[in-house]
């Protein structure tokens, strides 16, 4: 195929020999499976945004640390130089992240470098070699669904240990590997002991993995593992290997439990309603 502009550079350099195919493309990223020598890696070319975007990651952006002064000053004046400066402070968030993630145990695809404004990396396949598909893409067995579910929980807890919240996390964030999940897209990435939205999000992304798995085993449904987990974490005791129950004993009076409580039985309702399409579409199919 003929090689896009933002890879170019790695090519003249060495770094890639061959861009072999387009694998995604969103509104933050375009990736390409790449040929370095004999591995083949996929490289993600960041796309530049407009200004309206900028807005969209306020909350994201709370509690990062700007690399200089005056880039901080450039940013908080939203100027042409402070647009540019915050762009690429977006993308240095993910590549810093995925270093960070890779060292703290948390599954992510292995990081081969930043060049030119393209982050090169592990290509995550499925058995068969080919781009593994998103965990929204693949029907689970019940032990299966609790097992991805274990071990996301895990990764979770591993990356709230070295302070950071995915921010985005959800059944299109997770790829399935042939020895399990693998967490992807860091971009948004938040910091947990300075975003005043941290818990929020932590919650958020916890509750987008249980629902999804909870499809598949609706058990799930009824745990509180993100709650259990910041609790920990503000007490100073969360540890890479703390043991999690999944039971949490709310403080009615601080919230709205009628109303989580109503969230997850229509997330349980949801799941059993998948559930009986599958069983459904499955007497079908021996008929």
């Amino acid at each position: 195929m003929k090689t896009p502009a933002g890879l170019q550079a790695l090519i003249d350099d060495g770094v890639i020999d061959e861009v072999m195919r387009p694998l995604k493309s969103g509104k933050e990223a375009a990736v390409y499976v790449v040929r370095a020598g004999e591995d083949i890696r996929c490289a993600k070319v960041y796309k530049d945004m407009a200004q309206r975007s900028f807005q969209q990651r306020v909350q994201y952006q709370e509690g990062r640390k700007v690399r200089g002064s005056r880039e901080a000053r450039a940013i908080g004046k939203a100027s042409r130089y402070g647009r540019r400066q915050q762009e690429a402070e977006w993308k240095n968030t993910e590549v810093d992240a995925l270093y960070r993630l890779r060292d703290a145990g948390v599954r992510v695809p292995e990081p081969h470098g930043y060049f030119h404004g393209v982050l090169v990396m592990e290509l995550v396949v499925d058995a068969d070699g080919h781009s593994a598909p998103r965990l929204g893409e693949v029907e689970l067995s019940h032990d299966q669904a609790c097992g991805f579910h274990r071990f996301l929980v895990r990764q979770v807890v591993k990356m709230l240990c070295v302070g950071l919240i995915h921010g985005d996390l959800s059944a299109y964030n997770v790829l399935v590997a042939p020895d399990g999940p693998v967490l992807i897209d860091f971009p948004q990435v938040v910091s947990a002991a300075g975003n005043n939205a941290a818990r929020t999000m932590l919650l958020r992304d916890v509750n987008n993995l249980t629902a999804c798995l909870g499809a598949f085993a609706p058990e799930l449904l009824e745990t509180w593992y993100g709650e259990e987990m910041w609790a920990l974490f503000e007490a100073g005791e969360l540890r890479p290997d703390s043991e999690l129950t999944g039971v949490f004993a709310h403080d009615e009076s601080e919230i709205d439990v009628d109303g989580v409580r109503h969230a997850i039985n229509d997330a349980r309702e949801e799941a059993l309603i998948r559930q009986q399409g599958r069983e459904a579409a499955a007497e079908s199919d021996q008929d």
